[in-house]
């Protein structure tokens, strides 16, 4: 996917970090990313190109707007991401322009006006960093529930190692936060009550040029500015004192905070406090807030003494489970993916087939068959129409992430149990026509016994496809998955049972391939969580369901949905099952059903 992140700020922010850190991981995953801002000072693996959101006029607004357009066209941009008021703002015309959506993240309280209200400027969905801004943007703003979610600021906690508190005589203290706006003010009080005390020495981190009010310090404090190993003098200190990711970074390393920020002094961060700090982003948020007051930070650097390296440890933990970096951004790429499936009514489209047979052949009781003909008209139009099929193989390693590429009209066709037939007649109209399929065989049987043997209603016999042609198919280029032993309903079996029929058809159909299968598709569609569980133990990379599964083909894969077609199926019924909007027609048809 190619992903354009638009930032408004002249000095580095919480703001620019989360950008570049989302974009980086996001690059690492296979996507293309872009950055958009008035400045950029953290090092990225990202594309910057500058725009001046920060300049305000009309002319200038509308000039933003049209270096917008220009990036989306040139770059073939899915989706934006904006981080700021000022941002935002430009990228919600160009985006409705462009027709794509805008997801964005707020890091702040918000301030309350009549345009604001008016124009929101929040795009298709956005994000908040913690529980606080959420209730603001609902309460105050009118944003709705169901378009707003709260993930908190993504972090590789991996990097921050857990280490002791140095010795020392003096505690050093490390104020970390810019010295200009709220913030400034924020730190200009708490260098008031700390450098004076000579127990303790005082450093800050952060701002580009020191303001003149704070030139009386200067003998006093150690003024860093900005520095790129934030880390590292983290890690020298024994107090750290600041809000958002700065606090994260601390407990993460394993020193005390004191948590303030733009909105709030909460103090000490301790067990107690941990939840509260989360909610208001340590003290960044609080629309309620009646004022900062800062008057017990040299109480709360004498309590932390009392903090037990246990202590810290138990609140690294904390930090760990609601700050993961893989965990947040698998969630928001999911919602970029799921944004653009809304924004554009479409996915790629996985067709599933059973039986291709010819006009005088047995058709059977229960219908799953397509004539030869018919599914040579199919194929046709497909070819005609400049879509290109793929398997599961083309896939993975996070290639289903490049799916919406202009140039990508792609196309999954799969067959389930492999008959006979698939390779006799399907097979003959996939090569004529230069296709690839995906065809999920039983490890077990040779025929359809699951259907033979039902009670109420049996089906004919037809027989399974033999190992010579699975083996020929393969070779020039069909791909074969799992579909288990016998074909059960493998959310009504015994879990030892389904993971029975899971595992040693793995091993029985890898070993007759001579490859590890990519994908697996549940028998009858039947699954549950426990059962997916036990795909992914299985060690396969895809599972498709029938009629369950999410819009976004990415959202659950290994829950990926698809397309019957059937006998009764004409073209005009084929060429709408495949247009990638179909889904969007059947899930309601199912929500009306329901």
């Amino acid at each position: 996917m190619n992903i354009l992140m638009a930032l408004s700020q002249l000095e580095v922010t919480g703001a620019e970090v989360y950008g570049v850190t989302l974009a980086d991981e996001l690059i690492k995953r296979g996507n293309k990313v872009y950055i958009v801002s008035d400045t950029l000072t953290k090092p990225t693996k990202a594309e910057y190109i500058k725009i001046e959101f920060n300049k305000r006029s009309l002319g200038q607004r509308v000039d933003q707007v049209k270096k917008l357009l220009k990036i989306i066209k040139e770059k073939d941009i899915h989706v934006v991401h904006a981080h700021s008021r000022a941002s935002s703002w430009s990228s919600d015309i160009a985006c409705k322009i462009a027709g794509i959506p805008l997801i964005t993240t707020t890091h702040g309280r918000q301030p309350i006006h009549f345009s604001r209200k008016v124009i929101k400027g929040f795009g298709d969905y956005g994000i908040t960093v913690c529980e606080n801004i959420y209730t603001q943007l609902v309460e105050s703003l009118g944003v709705k529930k169901e378009k707003l979610i709260t993930l908190r600021n993504p972090v590789s906690c991996e990097e921050y190692n857990f280490s002791k508190i140095p010795n020392g005589d003096k505690k050093i203290v490390s104020i970390i936060g810019r010295l200009s706006g709220p913030k400034g003010d924020v730190c200009f009080d708490l260098l008031e009550k700390l450098y004076l005390k000579d127990e303790y020495l005082v450093q800050v981190i952060g701002g580009k040029e020191i303001p003149e009010r704070f030139k009386k310090f200067k003998d006093r404090v150690n003024f860093m500015g900005y520095i790129n190993n934030v880390s590292e003098e983290i890690k020298k200190s024994h107090i750290i004192i600041g809000a958002g990711r700065v606090a994260i970074e601390g407990i993460l390393s394993g020193r005390p905070v004191i948590a303030v920020g733009e909105q709030e002094y909460l103090g000490l961060v301790t067990k107690e406090s941990i939840e509260k700090s989360l909610n208001s982003n340590f003290g960044d948020v609080n629309p309620k807030s009646k004022g900062i007051d800062v008057s017990s930070v040299c109480e709360d650097i004498e309590k932390s003494k009392e903090l037990s390296e246990e202590d810290l440890i138990e609140l690294r933990d904390i930090i760990e489970k609601n700050y993961s970096l893989g965990k947040i951004i698998d969630e928001i790429e999911k919602i970029y993916y799921k944004q653009y499936v809304l924004k554009k009514k479409y996915d790629i489209p996985v067709i599933m087939y059973h039986r291709i047979i010819k006009e005088n052949d047995k058709k059977g009781v229960h219908g799953i068959y397509v004539l030869d003909e018919v599914f040579d008209k199919q194929m046709k139009y497909l070819k005609e129409n400049g879509y290109k099929t793929i398997t599961f193989e083309d896939l993975k390693n996070g290639e289903w992430r490049n799916r919406f590429n202009r140039e990508n009209k792609w196309i999954m066709i799969t067959f389930d149990d492999g008959y006979k037939d698939n390779y006799e007649i399907a097979f003959p109209i996939l090569k004529k026509y230069g296709f690839k399929s995906t065809i999920y065989l039983l490890g077990e049987l040779t025929y359809n016994r699951w259907d033979t043997e039902k009670v109420d209603n049996p089906e004919e016999k037809f027989i399974l496809m033999d190992d010579r042609e699975i083996l020929e198919m393969q070779e020039y280029g069909i791909e074969f998955g799992g579909h288990t032993l016998t074909h059960p309903m493998l959310a009504k079996l015994d879990l030892q049972e389904a993971r029975r029929e899971i595992f040693e058809s793995r091993d029985r159909l890898n070993k007759k391939l001579g490859r590890e299968m990519n994908c697996f598709a549940y028998p009858y569609g039947n699954l549950s969580e426990d059962v997916k569980s036990i795909v992914k133990e299985a060690g396969y990379k895809f599972a498709v369901a029938t009629d369950s599964g999410d819009i976004s083909f990415s959202e659950d894969l290994f829950q990926i949905r698809r397309i019957a077609i059937f006998p009764k199926n004409n073209m005009f019924s084929f060429k709408r099952k495949i247009s990638g909007k179909y889904n969007f027609i059947k899930i309601k048809r199912e929500q009306r059903k329901k």
